[in-house]
């Protein structure tokens, strides 16, 4: 059964105003679109990456994560990332305005560039930083790694497929890139709530460097009456010493323990549900593939290109797929 909305009064308005020809679709932008523009306007302070500001980077990450970020190959990659990545979730909700599309095609063009090439470099600046975010567990550096190789694969496939004239296999594609870019806000969301309950349980514990700890205090007296065995040679192993996780705390080790603890985990399961979601939404609207791909039929057949209807990468020519049909309107 299709999904049914309202198209009188002022919801027909609303999405109509905006280029959206179904009711549905605006509801769902408004969602994560919004999400996303609010969650990267909110950190676009975090551009002052070692500034002195409450709001700057240096003072609003995790407990820790200064420590490792603040100097060598991880500073460069944290400015990367975030001066690269911050723009791009700014800027990327627009392509998925459709008046934009209709109306000023050259804007989405342009914006669809500068998003790509900032998005690709953001990406590279992950391997510089990756060892350390949030700990750097394995979990954490496959589950970021991932990441990486997701939304650079689905930018890619939606840049050939839009070179292609394919523009329904540009949707789909795209889609999956700002759906694969969105996981870290669910990460986030999924982590804190795991932190208060791994938290509530108790007894868990994570392994830390006695430096970063003072680090994190800011007072080697501090630290070392909390933690005797790192003023004590040969107590730790390689220097590390195990933190009790926990969220609530006033001690900043602990908090930092905490979200370290639940980050990976958090990770993978955000991505498993926004990987499921973009398929079920796909999936559940075909009607809109369909009508797409007449569009793009029309252009390739415009542009002289072979196989109209199936130039870019479409299943029926590279996969096991019967051959798609050119409806007999279109023919």
């Amino acid at each position: 059964m299709a999904l049914k909305f309202s198209h009188n009064g002022w919801w027909r308005k609303a999405h109509r105003a905006v280029g959206f020809r179904k009711g549905y679709n605006f509801p769902l932008f408004v969602i994560f679109a919004s999400s996303m523009l609010g969650f990267s306007l909110a950190r676009i302070s975090y551009l002052n990456i070692g500034g002195n500001a409450s709001s700057s980077y240096k003072k609003g990450a995790a407990p820790g994560e200064w420590y490792w970020y603040r100097e060598g190959l991880a500073r460069v990659g944290i400015t990367i990332h975030l001066g690269c990545i911050i723009p791009a979730g700014v800027l990327m909700v627009w392509q998925f305005v459709p008046v934009i599309r209709y109306k000023f095609i050259l804007l989405h063009r342009i914006n669809g560039y500068i998003v790509i090439v900032l998005v690709m470099i953001s990406n590279a600046g992950t391997f510089f930083i990756i060892r350390r975010s949030f700990g750097g567990t394995l979990p954490t550096q496959a589950a970021m790694g991932l990441l990486v190789i997701l939304s650079t694969t689905s930018i890619s496939m939606a840049y050939y497929n839009i070179k292609r004239l394919q523009i329904e296999q540009h949707r789909a594609w795209m889609l999956r890139a700002m759906f694969y870019l969105g996981v870290i806000i669910t990460t986030r969301i999924i982590m804190v709530i795991a932190a208060q309950v791994s938290t509530a349980v108790g007894k868990y514990y994570v392994p830390m460097i006695c430096d970063e700890i003072v680090f994190v205090q800011d007072s080697l007296t501090h630290s070392n009456t909390m933690y005797p065995q790192c003023s004590i040679a040969n107590m730790t192993v390689d220097g590390m010493i195990a933190v009790a996780a926990n969220f609530g705390s006033d001690r900043r080790e602990q908090l930092q323990a905490s979200l370290e603890l639940n980050f990976g985990m958090a990770a993978w399961l955000s991505i498993f549900l926004h990987t499921i979601g973009v398929e079920i939404y796909l999936n559940l609207t075909p009607a809109e593939g369909e009508r797409l791909r007449r569009v793009s039929y029309a252009k390739q057949l415009e542009a002289g290109m072979k196989n109209p209807g199936s130039a870019g990468l479409t299943v029926d020519r590279w996969g096991d797929a019967d051959e798609w049909i050119v409806p007999a309107e279109d023919s």
